[in-house]
This record gives structure tokens, C-alpha cells and sequence, in this order.
């Protein structure tokens, strides 16, 4: 049974995020994608604090389609340099797991 990972990404505004959204979703590599914000992000670019509003995405997706998702997201992400961060769920609900699955399942690529 392929596994549950959640990653993260931001973008500058919330149509940004929308439409990284609505393609993960679309093209099944995300079984849902959350948007949050604005959220405050701190960082350095080009040596040079900065601050400012983003949207936070949250992305569900199965093991099996994370290159597939990260390649996506880095030929569609407006930014030059996205973060990208992902984690292995721990515990998934079976119920939950098996929609996943059925909604976004393993592309094998």
C-alpha cells in the first residue's frame, strides 16, 4: 500500500496558489491541496532580510508520485527558487488513504 506525504510550498498571492492548486489537483498528482494565508514569512534572499505575505500550500500526495508532484511544481511554480518540503505521514487514516489513493493514484513515473 503506496504511503501518504504532505509537502509545502508558498506563493506571493492567492492566485498564485490557486492555480498551483487547482494543476496538482487536476492532473491527480495531489489528492487535495490546502491554501492558507496570508502567513508572514521571515528570510534571507540575496543576502538581505525580508518579510513578507505569502500563501502557504499544503499538498496530499502518494509516495509513489513525489518526483512526478516536485517536477510539476518546479516547471509551474512562479517563483525562481520555491521552497518545496516534504514529509512521510506517520499515521493515515485507512479510510482517508484508500480515497487518496483512488482520487490521485500512483503514476509511476
Amino acid at each position: 500500500m503506496d504511503t501518504l506525504m504532505i509537502g509545502w510550498t508558498t506563493t506571493e498571492t492567492i492566485d498564485q496558489a490557486q492555480v498551483l492548486a487547482k494543476g496538482l489537483v487536476e492532473k491527480r498528482l495531489a489528492a487535495c491541496v490546502q491554501v492558507e494565508g496570508p502567513v508572514l514569512s521571515h528570510y534571507l534572499w540575496e543576502g538581505t532580510h525580508r518579510d513578507s505575505d505569502e500563501y502557504r500550500l499544503m499538498v496530499k500526495f502518494l509516495k509513489g508520485n513525489s518526483t512526478a508532484v516536485e517536477t510539476w511544481l518546479m516547471e509551474n511554480h512562479p517563483y525562481d527558487t520555491p521552497q518545496w518540503v516534504a514529509v512521510q505521514a506517520a499515521q493515515t487514516q485507512a479510510n482517508y488513504l484508500a480515497w487518496a489513493q483512488s482520487v490521485a493514484p500512483t503514476k509511476g513515473i
